[in-house]
């Protein structure tokens, strides 16, 4: 039998065993994840395109500013993953709107790819300077291009219609530019900010002007979203068809009277507030005064809609509610 002092030596022994043990574990489990970590972890560089193009005008990278620029929002907006997983994921669901509004106005289908960098295709987004909407209009642009903005409704956030107004834009711009670079860098810091900028420097051509960092960063960030979407496994984004956002059919409701209530509104039609407020986010309050009697129309969500109503006779109708 051990003594007292002999217990305590071996409990003493036993503890340094055991820390010896643990401390050992640990230095192997470090080492593994370090190995580990430098085996497999890799972060890679992106080659250029070897052709470049944006509505059909030749990009200049043998320009070693532009090549730069380029290669700066390539980078970063393929290594921010879930940023550009959810854009090309929406672009799904609202690019076929976008595309036929601006084929109908003879605007490039390159376009689109403003709004995505606008808004991320989230309507509900609003900049600092009160931007808002789809295409980011301020208020007064938007406006001067027909969209209604009231403390009810809001057009900014109706996809065709501010998609409407941005060509008007776009056709206008181009008007005075004949470059659509040059058109693409005027959304951002307006048409007479960019003639002003060409006037002082002497020269008429996008890539050869230097312009404020936000905008210098535009144009080349554009073009770089539109390289991943156009080419999504080159640049790893590997997407399951059904994992993709798609268009929900609705049944349009013109409106020609005042609505006191939206959320009863929707209830009446087998419907809820929640989906009448997505499907229509132009709308800004719960009520519509309509004090002018306009005509307005009113999106439900098809598969929601009134279950007594062939809802598939009317997919290409009207229903009026006066």
């Amino acid at each position: 039998m051990f003594s007292a002092k002999g217990k305590f030596y071996l409990l003493v022994f036993l503890l340094l065993v055991v820390t010896g043990l643990f401390i050992q574990s640990k230095l192997n489990e470090d080492e593994k994840h370090k190995e580990e970590f430098e085996t497999y972890y890799k972060i890679y560089s992106l080659s250029m395109p070897d052709n470049l193009s944006f509505a059909g005008e030749v990009v200049p990278l043998s320009d070693f500013d532009v090549k730069e620029r380029y290669d700066k929002e390539l980078l970063t907006n393929v290594y921010w993953q879930s940023q550009t997983l959810l854009m090309i994921k929406r672009s799904e669901k609202y690019f076929p709107v976008i595309e036929r509004i601006l084929m109908q106005n003879n605007i490039p289908a390159d376009f689109k790819y403003i709004a995505l960098a606008e808004s991320g295709l989230q309507p509900q987004v609003v900049s600092p300077a009160g931007a808002a909407g789809w295409w980011q209009f301020i208020d007064k642009t938007a406006k001067v291009y027909g969209l209604e903005i009231s403390e009810e409704v809001d057009e900014r956030y109706h996809l065709e219609k501010s998609t409407e107004a941005a060509c008007a834009y776009f056709r206008q711009a181009y008007r005075e530019f004949g470059s659509w670079a040059l058109v693409a860098a005027s959304y951002n810091m307006g048409v007479e900010g960019v003639k002003r900028q060409m006037q002082q420097q002497g020269v008429n051509n996008y890539y050869d002007l230097y312009l404020n960092t936000e905008t210098s960063r535009y144009v080349l960030r554009i073009m770089a979203i539109k390289e991943i979407l156009e080419h999504k496994q080159k640049y790893g984004f590997k997407l399951v068809r059904n994992h993709l956002y798609s268009s929900v059919p609705t049944v349009k409701v013109k409106v020609t009277k005042p609505i006191d209530d939206l959320a009863k509104f929707a209830l009446e039609h087998n419907c809820n507030y929640k989906y009448l407020k997505l499907c229509n986010p132009w709308l800004r309050k719960n009520t519509l005064s309509n004090a002018d009697g306009k005509t307005y129309i009113i999106e439900l969500p098809k598969e929601r809609l009134l279950p007594t109503v062939d809802a598939d006779s009317l997919m290409n109708d009207t229903l009026s509610f006066d």
